[in-house]
């Protein structure tokens, strides 16, 4: 069973640095581990603890590693990402994470990290901050890793790591995964396809575009091993005794445990109830898909969903709120949404995209 760990890192992102370059960053950090816990129900949980309340002005690292499970965007219809009967088989757990972007799949041999910190202003969407040790530390082993498109890590062309961010309360997380020596048979089965987002929906083309770590190289290296050596690329040790503890609190544990309990083993929050609908408008762009349902009744917009992998900081509820009575014609949706900073919520979707999905 893989530990969750946690460590404190004070002003690790020098301007116009990298992590971890500046070694009198490395006396001003804490580390801590919570055992023997690979639900992806309770790391999830712990990450969102710790994020809410055990930020300071210090910026935080978390690793932690799941049992098999698929791991839903925020604003993701769950029984459309995923292939329900491959999931019961396999015993694969399915939870929600409170970050956007697309779904992935976890098992022990898939590394996942957070990085976490106050600085939100130009940091959210800016993948390429919080990876960059990341990459170093892959390349430095001899895997040909390289940053690509909005949020993912390719090497070789295929898909070794997925991240997503999620911003709160003048703090965020960017969260990514790691594929050392994942089952990617289930990767492929467990995953569903969605039409504009592949070429073809096959299972062939889910598995061509995705590799482990391992296959990139000459000698075998786990979620542990890999682990150790971000940790050395960022504290430049792996030394424990260099490493200040971070520990974790009865109140954390409490608060993760109520958290648990209260989002992330609950079927609402994981699959969540879809409104009845008679009108579907999706279209997906380069910064993401949005996929938009409505149920419009004597020309009112009576429910609205608003689901995709974008990857905005805002709550699209509140979008949805905004529309929620309209009439359903452009004129109004338009005036509704008019003081609305639509960025907040789709992310790198531009305004005029988002118009073209929201309006007739």
């Amino acid at each position: 069973m893989a530990p969750l760990f946690v460590a404190v890192v004070s002003a690790i992102y020098p301007a116009g640095g990298r992590i971890g370059t500046v070694p009198a960053y490395l006396g001003a950090m804490l580390y801590a581990e919570l055992p023997d816990t690979t639900d992806a129900r309770f790391n999830l949980a712990m990450e969102e603890q710790v994020l809410r309340h055990r930020m300071t002005e210090e910026d935080l690292l978390l690793f932690y590693v799941n049992a098999p499970s698929v791991i839903i965007g925020r604003n993701q219809n769950t029984i459309e990402e995923i292939n329900s009967d491959v999931i019961a088989e396999r015993g694969i757990r399915v939870v929600r994470r409170i970050s956007g972007g697309g779904a992935v799949y976890h098992d022990l041999g898939n590394l996942n990290f957070s990085f976490m910190t106050r600085d939100v202003h130009n940091r959210f969407n800016r993948y390429d901050t919080f990876n960059g040790p990341v990459v170093d530390v892959l390349r430095s082993m001899g895997v040909p890793a390289e940053l690509s498109g909005r949020n993912d890590i390719l090497a070789g062309g295929r898909k070794i790591s997925g991240n997503a961010q999620f911003a709160g309360a003048g703090r965020m997380f960017s969260h990514g995964t790691l594929l050392v020596s994942a089952n990617l048979d289930d990767v492929t089965a467990a995953l569903r396809p969605k039409p504009g987002k592949l070429e073809s929906k096959s299972m062939k083309s889910v598995r061509s575009r995705v590799a482990n770590i391992s296959e990139f190289l000459a000698a075998p290296v786990d979620v542990h091993e890999l682990r150790e050596r971000i940790l050395e690329r960022i504290f430049g040790t792996r030394d424990r005794t260099r490493i200040p503890r971070l520990d974790l609190t009865d109140a954390d544990y409490d608060g993760a445990r109520q958290l648990l309990a209260d989002r992330y083993d609950s079927w609402d929050w994981n699959y969540g109830r879809s409104p009845a609908f008679n009108l579907q408008r999706a279209q997906r762009f380069p910064a993401g898909e949005i996929d938009m349902r409505l149920q419009v009744e004597d020309g009112r917009i009576t429910a609205i969903r608003i689901f995709g992998d974008y990857m905005g900081s805002g709550d699209v509820s509140e979008v949805e709120q905004r529309l929620l009575g309209l009439h359903y014609e452009r004129d109004a949706m338009v005036q509704a949404l008019d003081a609305v900073d639509l960025g907040n919520y789709f992310g790198r979707v531009s305004r005029a995209e988002v118009l073209s999905v929201l309006c007739p």
